[in-house]
């Protein structure tokens, strides 16, 4: 995520100023916002990381919602959205996971002990 931000930074200074101070600056925010939602979560207790979590997706989503509507008005070029865009993908990917993982109730605590002999 922090090169994605890194690279971010480097488009933001480069939008015409009518995006730049208003839906480029909203990014930027959701961007600081998201990296401080992951950094928190993972130095928190297990049972405590799910919401925030769950705020890094929304704001990641939001991210790409707002870098779409840049390319939809030609505030972005083609290879740029992409390049912000895939990365982006993949980290939507991997808060999908940790939030799976933390919303399912461990198996070993929770499913019948297999080795009983019964079938």
């Amino acid at each position: 995520m922090k090169r994605n931000y890194l690279f971010w930074v480097d488009c933001y200074n480069k939008l015409p100023k009518t995006n730049r101070y208003s839906i480029g600056k909203r990014i930027d925010d959701l961007f600081v916002e998201a990296i401080e939602m992951i950094f928190t979560a993972t130095f928190l207790k297990q049972d405590e990381k799910l919401p925030y979590v769950k705020v890094a997706i929304r704001k990641c989503d939001a991210i790409k919602f707002f870098i779409l509507i840049l390319f939809e008005t030609n505030s972005l070029e083609q290879n740029t959205f992409i390049a912000l865009s895939e990365p982006l993908n993949e980290v939507g990917k991997m808060l999908g996971g940790w939030h799976g993982q933390l919303s399912k109730p461990s198996q070993k605590q929770n499913s019948p002990n297999e080795t009983s002999g019964e079938k």
